[in-house]
Parts: C-alpha cells; sequence; structure tokens
C-alpha cells in the first residue's frame, strides 16, 4: 500500500509499505477514505525527530471502512463507516472508565513513562503506525472506532478523529461560563474550531488571536474578535483594553511548542536536530526546551483567578516557568491530550444537517495522499488551512 512515510526532518515522501494485517484478535483492518493533516503532526516534521525512526507511517485522523476484524472485535463489523480516535484505548481499565483514554492503562507506553498509544506519534507514544496510509490496523478495535453513517461527506465525521475533541476539551478545560470571555491564541484548525465551540457553547467575548490574515479573516467571518498580533507591541495591553482592563476569564494555547517569537528555544530546538539519533534523544528526553512565547503570552494576557487551557502540544523536559506570577495570579493550568470518547457524546448532536460548528466547510484543502510531501511543506509555511488527504 501507499503510505506517507517519515525519513527525517523536513522529509516526508510517499512510499510503497507491506500491507497491515490483523495480529491480535482485538485489531481490525480499515481502508482509509480520509485522514487530516494535523498540527500535530508539524511537531514529528520540524522539531521531534529524535524520537522518529525512518520509515515511520504518519497520522492519527482516520476515517474509513472496515475491511476486517479479529475474533474479539463486536461492534463493528467489515463494510461498516467508522472514524477512529487519534489515541488507542481499551474502554474498561481504570483511567478509561473514567473519561481517561489517553492514560489507558492497557496501552500506556511504559517504557517511555508516555500515555496511552497514539498512531503515527513517534516512539514515545508506542511507534504504532499511522494513518496516512491506504490501510491502517486498528488496535483495541472492540472499543475504538465509532461508527459513522452512510450517505453523507467524510467531512462531517473525520474531525471527530482528533479536532473536534480536541478544541471541545480545552474549551471545557477553559471553563468559560455563559457570556464570559475567552481568547484563543492560535487560529488553525484547533484554535478556529475551538473559536466557534467556544461561541456555540455561550461565550459572550471570544478573541481570537494570530499572525496569519486568511486564519483572522476566517475567524472574524464567524463573530470572533480578532487580533493581528504583528500590529500590537503590547498584546498584553491589547487584549485588556478589550476585556475591561483585567484580561479574558480564559486563554486557550493552541499553538503550543513552536510558538513564533522564542529564539532561545528555537536555537536549542536547531541544535538538537543536528546532533546524532542517540545523542540528539537523550537531550530532547531530559533537556528539552519549547518555544515558550504562547504560553508566557498566555499568562500574560489572562484575568487574575483566570483559568488557561493548554491544547497545543508542549513536549519539553526542562522548560522554564514564571511560578512566581502564575502564583500571584492565582492562575488555574490544565492541559493534556485530547480524551475523545469521552466527549464525543456530547459533540455527536452537532454534527446533523444544520452543521452549527462548519465542520462540512472547515477543510481548506482536500488533496491526494501522493501529494502528502507537498501538504506538509505548504501546512508548514502556513499556506493553507485544515488538509484532508484521500488515499
Amino acid at each position: 500500500m501507499k503510505a506517507a512515510v517519515w525519513h527525517g526532518k523536513r522529509d516526508v515522501r510517499v512510499e510503497e509499505v507491506p500491507d497491515p494485517v490483523i495480529q491480535q484478535s482485538t485489531d481490525a483492518l480499515v481502508r482509509i477514505t480520509s485522514t487530516g493533516l494535523c498540527g500535530s503532526d508539524l511537531h514529528l516534521y520540524e522539531v521531534l525527530g529524535p524520537f522518529m525512526t525512518p520509515g515511520d507511517i504518519l497520522g492519527h485522523e482516520p476515517l474509513g471502512v472496515v475491511e476486517e476484524t479479529g475474533a474479539d472485535v463486536t461492534g463493528i463489523a467489515p463494510g461498516d463507516r467508522v472514524v477512529v480516535p487519534f489515541q488507542i484505548a481499551c474502554g474498561t481499565c481504570f483511567m478509561c472508565r473514567r473519561g481517561l483514554q489517553t492514560q489507558c492503562e492497557t496501552t500506556q507506553v511504559r517504557g517511555e513513562g508516555s500515555g496511552a498509544a497514539l498512531f503515527g506519534y513517534t516512539k514515545l507514544y508506542g511507534s504504532v503506525p499511522g494513518a496516512q496510509a491506504e490501510y491502517l490496523r486498528v488496535p483495541q478495535a472492540q472499543y475504538g472506532p465509532v461508527k459513522v453513517p452512510e450517505g453523507v461527506p467524510d467531512d462531517r465525521y473525520l474531525y471527530l478523529s482528533d479536532v473536534l475533541p480536541t478544541a471541545w476539551q480545552a474549551v471545557e478545560h477553559a471553563g468559560v461560563t455563559p457570556g464570559g470571555s475567552l481568547a484563543v491564541l492560535g487560529l488553525g484548525p484547533i484554535g478556529d474550531m475551538a473559536c466557534r465551540i467556544a461561541r456555540h457553547r455561550g461565550a459572550g467575548q471570544v478573541i481570537g488571536i494570530d499572525l496569519v490574515p486568511e486564519r483572522l479573516s476566517r475567524a472574524a467571518a464567524r463573530g470572533v474578535q480578532t487580533l493581528d498580533l504583528t500590529l500590537h507591541e503590547d498584546l498584553g495591553a491589547a487584549v485588556r483594553d478589550l476585556t475591561a482592563g483585567r484580561g479574558p476569564d480564559a486563554v486557550i494555547d493552541a499553538v503550543g511548542m513552536e510558538a513564533h517569537g522564542s529564539p532561545g528555544g528555537s536555537t536549542l530546538q536547531a541544535i538538537a536536530g543536528l546532533l546524532p539519533q542517540r545523542l540528539a534523544e537523550r537531550m530532547a528526553g531530559k533537556a528539552g526546551v519549547d518555544r515558550m512565547a504562547a504560553l508566557y503570552t498566555a499568562i500574560d494576557i489572562v484575568r487574575r483567578g483566570g483559568t488557561i487551557a493548554l491544547s497545543g502540544v508542549y513536549g519539553g523536559m526542562a522548560d522554564p516557568l514564571p511560578m512566581l506570577t502564575l502564583f500571584d495570579k492565582q492562575i488555574e493550568l490544565r492541559m493534556g491530550q485530547a480524551n475523545v470518547k469521552h466527549w464525543i457524546p456530547e459533540i455527536l448532536p452537532l454534527l446533523g444537517a444544520d452543521d452549527p460548528l462548519g465542520v462540512d466547510e472547515f477543510a481548506t484543502h482536500h488533496l491526494p495522499l501522493e501529494q502528502a510531501a507537498e501538504a506538509y511543506e505548504r501546512f508548514q509555511l502556513k499556506e493553507t488551512g485544515k488538509v484532508i488527504l484521500k488515499p
């Protein structure tokens, strides 16, 4: 089969690789019809290379048709159309029963000190072959895949794999009450969707912050107040001017480890990328740092007693935090990978024909899988929004 394969920093190739097969009685094989390109994938493209192996298949946002199931898989059958969460969870362990599927005790990657295994996402999360491919082996298929209706475009349900639950959890973690205020840092796919969800759930004021004109205009068209960070020397002052001088009730950081404006972190990330593989992995795993501009901005602009929700991925092990400011401002900080199946029951009713979140038109580009290398390059340069690859 064809798949998007990692070969090094900014080196993604579409190659022929062996077809997956059933390995466990709880596996399923899914023929992929649509698969998303995620901002998290760009971390593999740019920063997390020390934890990748040439030949790794990328991608963690799959929708497709079940081709085969293991003997212990019930609830889905060949021919069913399914969306597959990005994390692999069993559904029955202590963590899963508490809605913490990203901490599943059955698939935790204990050798790396990590939570549940993820599709297509480094040795830290199990080196499980990913979904940017023609076929996908789905472990724990007795629980993970969610059947979706026939007769509607893939885009209607594809985002249940990651975008919708991630944005939903960010808004939930932000804890904005009806009529409250929220600032969202970064208007890529997750930040954009978080703005839509927050407005749908009754936030009185949603401020979207970015530096890409297309992203800003897209959010503004849906009623979001937007700020172009390139036009404000003091972004905190600009945000406070919009929020009665005190800052928003909550801030969502939808940027993460590769924020603009962090030259020190950028330099250290670049140095790690130049080291031999084993040394680079050791450095990233023990002394890795992130570009922290987005988090520092969130700490600055949130009001005293407010909440910061992190949905952008961070991977550093030695990041400095302004603990005095966090403590003095009495800031609540919440974070983590989205627990996909925990949120799906709340999200599914919003995927009807009226489409209040605009999922049908959310993608900016649909490209054949063969153009994955180009898709990564253009997404990394912010020339595209949400990209859907079609095997």
